[in-house]
């Protein structure tokens, strides 16, 4: 297929199936690293903008800003650079280096802010900033990932979509939480195509998003300091809080085991699905989702001292313990 702009290339169909996790059971990964922007965060991105143009509240030659801490920031800059749009992204030092690079390598602008917000993360601090940009700046657009209902649409259209029309009956689905957008857009559109899904999100410890005690956390990705708007806990079956050293663990034996380099937030999912393997049916078919791959974590999460000088050198070893439900 011949595409005319690199934004448009949305991977939408590129599933794995996994042996070796769920033994007698049939585990499909959906990758979404596959497209320019390198992760499911490109239909949010595509969503909201083209949300957005058909309101005529982005116009040409229009300035976006949004608080991200990677995946989505690197997503607008793709799109904001095929489109003709300046996008300013601000971040914090959760970051990763890689992330941080491209980016810039895109031709967006980045703000970092440094100060923690009241849970000890940064999401609120970055909220703030933006406030006071678009405060001040009336043509200053920001898409608000957090709360704009387009996030969720886009994984309704796409994403879950394409997962009951590759894989068909699913009994279980389970979905990492950031924003939420990929969660709730999933939630809404199973539930009315596949209501026998069994749809479990999964967050990080130290997260606020499902309620949980705020905490810090080194990863990017999964998690919150504040709840998302677009989030509706009350939607989904479980939630699933994956201690970050566990991802790190689950991320390094899928690299080892299965030649497969994933980020943090896949890592998270599968050390979840791992920890209620003895409550999924024999027969069962689960998708699991896939935001992003692990190229973008090779000085993180694939670096013997990052690890160990984060979370100590136990984590190097394969020893695991159990995520918990909440």
């Amino acid at each position: 297929m011949i595409y005319q702009h690199a934004s448009e290339i949305v991977t939408d169909e590129v599933f794995l199936e996994l042996d070796g996790i769920l033994p007698d059971r049939q585990l499909f990964l959906k990758l979404e690293g596959m497209n320019p922007a390198g992760s499911v965060k490109l239909k949010s991105a595509l969503g909201m903008v083209e949300d957005a143009e058909r309101k005529g509240v982005l116009v040409p030659g229009g300035r976006i800003v949004e608080s991200s801490s990677g995946s989505l920031g690197i997503a607008l800059s793709v799109i904001a650079a095929s489109r003709g749009y300046h996008f300013t992204c601000v971040t914090d030092p959760n970051i990763s280096s890689q992330s941080l690079a491209l980016i810039r390598a895109l031709g967006a602008e980045v703000l970092q802010v440094t100060q923690k917000d009241r849970n000890g993360g940064y999401l609120g601090t970055r909220i703030a900033r933006i406030r006071e940009m678009t405060g001040a700046d009336p043509n200053l657009v920001w898409l608000n990932q957090y709360a704009n209902p387009a996030n969720a649409q886009a994984h309704a259209q796409w994403t879950a979509t394409s997962i009951l029309k590759n894989i068909g009956h699913v009994d279980t689905l389970l979905v990492g939480a950031g924003t939420t957008g990929t969660l709730m857009g999933c939630t809404r559109h199973f539930r009315m195509f596949s209501p026998w899904t069994r749809i479990v999100a999964v967050d990080t410890a130290g997260s606020v998003t499902f309620g949980g005690l705020p905490g810090p956390r080194h990863i990017p990705g999964l998690g919150t300091s504040r709840r998302p708007e677009l989030c509706q806990p009350e939607q989904v079956d479980e939630v699933i809080l994956v201690d970050e050293r566990d991802a790190v663990r689950m991320c390094r034996r899928m690299a080892r085991e299965h030649g497969l380099a994933l980020g943090g937030s896949t890592g998270s999912v599968l050390a979840a699905l791992e920890s209620i393997a003895d409550r999924v049916p024999t027969g069962s078919r689960v998708v699991a989702l896939s935001p992003d791959m692990g190229d973008r974590y090779v000085k993180t999460i694939y670096d013997d001292m990052w690890v160990a000088d984060t979370f100590g050198t136990g984590v190097l070893d394969d020893s695991a313990r159990r995520p918990v439900a909440v």
